[in-house]
């Protein structure tokens, strides 16, 4: 009996939760076999991957097709984002999610694009048809791929939520099949003291632990000396069959002198929780380096649902003149494992840190309300901004309001406020808002304006200032000039940039009448599709008028010949 139980203790984590959920009720959102630029549960700038990212070959225009039965719930188009997505209800208890689409079919696209002319505005909300309206079945034709939204190049970003509580779940538990072969690749480790009287080396300072690959998964670290409570983090990426892409592991897991210590997958999550991924990882060390380091311990005020097992928290209490053997396994979700083992040695250090004081009078209660003043700038950070209690720096000089440092994560919005009572009416009217941590390169912040203050809501500490915009947007129309005729053109297309407070939004019109432009962020490329309306005549005249953040306009008009045809 003993040894039956002890088998069961040793199964895969991941072999339960299959039996959770329907293997064979879901097809391939593609006809092609699936190839993943990014996985479930990915570490994200400030969130985890809710979804698959699957290869469309390099190209758009890929058939989409609904996973099985079902209607269409939801649609929703945004500049950013998703771009162009579609939600599909099943019947049994599940939502597909589709994003980044090129257009949908043929009677979903007429409907989004009557209310996108109706509104004269691309994105068009969340739109909730009624459910016998598109009515799908199990591989019927939903949209076509595309690369609209924040895409990094042409894929499909699919999703699999549960309807009613709306979390999503990772689509391979699904049946979906992937080609994964690849054990995790473990890059580096990271060592933290977590207290005062901890030591790790002779130091007081968390730092890189040297990892050697010996093969077949595994890997060996060099022997530290420590005492007190540590913790560990370790740099690690996955790779799966047919890509070069540095995709997000499946599950991790520390065993401290062979027990269980801590662990973590990502089966599951909620929306509201992914913003806590900033206190999984080590978030100073990703602001610096750009390169994500998880935790195997958990910090205060993290309130993931991912964890399991965890003992004390995943902190280990290294004791003097005992050995301690710790070994971190990363998996994927097909079980490809790897494994670095660390030997550690509890040995007593008498080295004495001073800790540095604080001298800034901005200090932070985290579960307080605060709001200072420095000469024209104001913060106000509402209750819980902040995970812990902090002595906030907090300084303005030469312009610029520096308010503590980028390497610090923040739960809430705060809001920024710059007294401009000094500026002229005109100077004011060019003046935005922009965080300047890259002063080449000032980036917008949504501006807000008052007569005498400006002010901006963010949920990123470090440097802003005001910056004075009075560059008018460039604006060229492409592949034709006035008065040409352009019978062969399927599209309209338009290049726009800005290099100041950047774009905000743009009107165009054919012979007075508005017209759909679909913004290609990444080629700066505005398209108009001639398919769109019916034009009367030949001759037509095509205006564009581009804004940019603080309200500098560019116009353009040109005429052309074409003839309608069906």
């Amino acid at each position: 009996m003993k040894q039956k139980l002890f088998i069961l203790l040793l199964l895969p984590l991941f072999s339960l939760a299959q039996d959770k959920y329907p293997k064979d009720y879901f097809r391939n959102p593609l006809n092609i076999p699936i190839v993943l630029s990014g996985t479930f549960g990915e570490l994200r700038s400030n969130h985890f991957h809710s979804g698959l990212d699957i290869k469309t070959q390099g190209k758009e225009g890929l058939k989409v097709v609904a996973v099985a039965d079902g209607y269409v719930s939801r649609i929703k188009v945004q500049q950013y984002g998703y771009g162009k997505a579609i939600y599909v209800t099943h019947p049994n208890g599940y939502t597909s999610v589709y994003g980044h689409l090129s257009k949908f079919n043929p009677e979903i696209e007429a409907y989004v694009k009557s209310i996108q002319y109706k509104k004269e505005n691309y994105e068009t909300g969340n739109l909730f048809p009624k459910k016998n309206k598109f009515v799908l079945k199990k591989g019927e034709l939903l949209a076509y791929s595309g690369d609209t939204g924040g895409s990094g190049g042409p894929h499909l970003h699919f999703e699999i939520r549960n309807t009613k509580s709306e979390n999503v779940i990772n689509p391979l538990f699904f049946g979906l099949q992937v080609d994964d072969t690849k054990s995790p690749t473990i890059q580096s480790l990271q060592v933290y003291p977590l207290n005062e009287g901890s030591r790790i080396n002779q130091q007081n300072n968390s730092f890189k632990i040297a990892v050697k690959n010996i093969g077949k998964g595994k890997y060996t670290a060099n022997r530290i000396f420590a005492s007190g409570r540590i913790g560990f983090g370790i740099n690690v990426f996955d790779r799966l069959n047919k890509a070069l892409n540095k995709n997000g592991i499946y599950s991790l897991e520390m065993l401290v002198n062979g027990k269980r210590h801590y662990y973590h997958d990502v089966e599951t999550f909620s929306f509201s929780e992914s913003k806590y991924l900033n206190l999984l990882i080590d978030y100073a060390y990703y602001k610096k380096y750009r390169s994500r380091i998880q935790k195997t311990f958990k910090v205060k005020n993290n309130k993931l649902s991912i964890y399991q097992d965890l003992v004390d928290k995943g902190e280990i209490n290294i004791e003097n003149g005992l050995n301690y053997t710790v070994k971190i396994i990363a998996k994927d979700f097909k079980g490809n494992t790897s494994a670095v083992t660390i030997p550690v040695i509890g040995k007593k250090s008498n080295a004495i840190f001073k800790k540095q004081k604080d001298t800034t009078i901005y200090k932070i209660t985290a579960d307080k309300f605060h709001k200072f003043t420095n000469k024209n700038v104001t913060v106000a950070f509402p209750k819980n901004s902040f995970y812990d209690d902090i002595y906030l720096d907090f300084k303005v000089e030469n312009n610029i309001a520096k308010i503590h440092d980028k390497t610090v994560p923040l739960d809430k919005s705060f809001t920024l406020t710059f007294d401009v009572s000094k500026y002229t009416k005109a100077q004011k009217e060019k003046l935005y808002i922009a965080n300047v941590e890259n002063q080449k390169y000032p980036r917008y912040t949504n501006t807000r304006k008052k007569d005498s203050t400006f002010y901006t809501t963010t949920k990123t500490l470090g440097k802003y200032s005001l910056i004075s915009d009075n560059q008018k947007p460039k604006v060229n129309i492409l592949y034709f000039k006035n008065n040409q005729w352009i019978s062969k053109f399927n599209t309209l297309k338009v290049k726009i940039s800005d290099i100041g407070s950047g774009i905000k939004n743009w009107h165009a019109t054919i012979d007075g009448k508005w017209v759909l432009m679909q913004f290609n962020h990444k080629r700066r490329i505005l398209t108009y599709n001639f398919d769109d309306n019916k034009l009367i005549g030949s001759k037509h005249n095509f205006r564009i008028i581009v804004s940019d953040n603080v309200g500098n306009t560019t116009e353009r008009s040109a005429t052309f010949f074409k003839k309608q045809t069906n």
